[in-house]
């Protein structure tokens, strides 16, 4: 088994692109430190299938560029690349991180001749570790002085708006409700008041599979899907000035939100968004693809991303249809 690391075959060159390089083996299956915040329960392993198909129907194809997302080496994730099934005409495969939050692997085909089929298909072993809830939360509190890269998750991301007028008002209903249920409003820990936040949620959208929305139209509805939930969740932490993000899974999603201790040392808390209610705590091991909601492509760098999407371009001879170009994505 080998560890998740850029591909080496002869023959393949592993470039540098915006972001820099990928870490080495070592610090991609680091193991998670375990202190008295965060804590892990057990670990599911499974397999998982990333890769690309490409055909040539009608005529040739040239410089065929496809990127799929691979799965994300994380404090709760470990992943190793287990086996690769890959033709002769990928001439290149490259791992690039977007950040600390997507890891993805470009596919280069020169030349495909009319009729061919081409393949770069990878598998993975992951283990995926359940998140506890933390033991002891009264000095968690919400980040002081955030940090430029913690930034990014204050502010306004495709589908989340922050600091609407809604939202600030929620934000204060909620708090107010907060503070008039307690003897003591100064008693109140931060902890109590993200999981005030989380509960209106909860308690205000119905779960019901549609499309995407944002976090405001989700709010209007009173109905959306776990993106739409957590989308909601998200906007109104950002608005009361807690960190959060997007956690994108296997056919899921769900949020998840950042408190530090007295020290200044941070920790993210997942939230589930759909089912069973969850609040800083995971009790399902799902295979963890992406972190954020704000990612920019080299290839689409007028476009900001929700999330680290796939992306093909290819050519073929004039006038005859491109080649058809497949990603795979599957739990095995």
């Amino acid at each position: 088994m080998k560890p998740y690391s850029p591909t080496l075959r002869i023959g393949l060159l592993v470039l540098a692109f915006a972001g820099g390089l990928a870490h080495t083996s070592q610090a991609q299956i680091k193991q998670a430190d375990t202190d008295s915040v965060i804590r892990y329960g057990a670990t599911q392993i499974s397999r998982f299938q990333v890769g690309v198909t490409a055909r040539a129907k009608r005529s040739d194809a040239y410089n065929i560029l496809a990127i799929v997302t691979v799965p994300l080496a994380c404090a709760e994730q470990e992943v190793e690349l287990e086996e690769e099934d890959i033709t002769s005409q990928v001439a290149e495969l490259v791992y690039r991180p977007l950040g600390k939050g997507a890891r993805q692997l470009i596919v280069k085909i020169p030349f495909l001749a009319h009729g061919d089929r081409a393949h770069a298909l990878l598998t993975f072993q992951v283990s995926t570790r359940i998140v506890l809830p933390p033991e002891k939360t009264d000095e968690l509190i919400i980040p002081k002085k955030p940090d430029r890269p913690l930034k990014r998750y204050l502010g306004k991301s495709p589908f989340i708006q922050t600091r609407h007028s809604k939202f600030r008002k929620i934000c204060e209903q909620i708090m107010e409700k907060l503070e008039d249920s307690v003897d003591d409003a100064e008693a109140i820990t931060d902890w109590q008041r993200v999981e005030a936040i989380y509960d209106y949620v909860q308690d205000k959208i119905k779960y019901l599979e549609g499309p995407d929305k944002s976090a405001l139209e989700t709010l209007k509805d009173g109905q959306g899907d776990c993106q739409n939930i957590g989308a909601l969740f998200v906007a109104l932490c950002r608005t009361y000035k807690v960190p959060a993000r997007m956690v994108w899974v296997h056919e899921h999603s769900y949020p998840e939100f950042c408190l530090e201790d007295a020290t200044g040392k941070q920790y993210w808390f997942p939230c589930e968004s759909a089912g069973d209610r969850a609040f800083g705590e995971m009790p399902l091991a799902r295979t963890i693809l992406q972190k954020g909601d704000n990612f920019k492509m080299p290839e689409r760098p007028r476009k900001v991303l929700r999330y680290a999407s796939d992306y093909a371009i290819a050519e073929g001879r004039p006038g005859l249809a491109k080649p058809s170009i497949k990603f795979v994505r599957k739990q095995l």
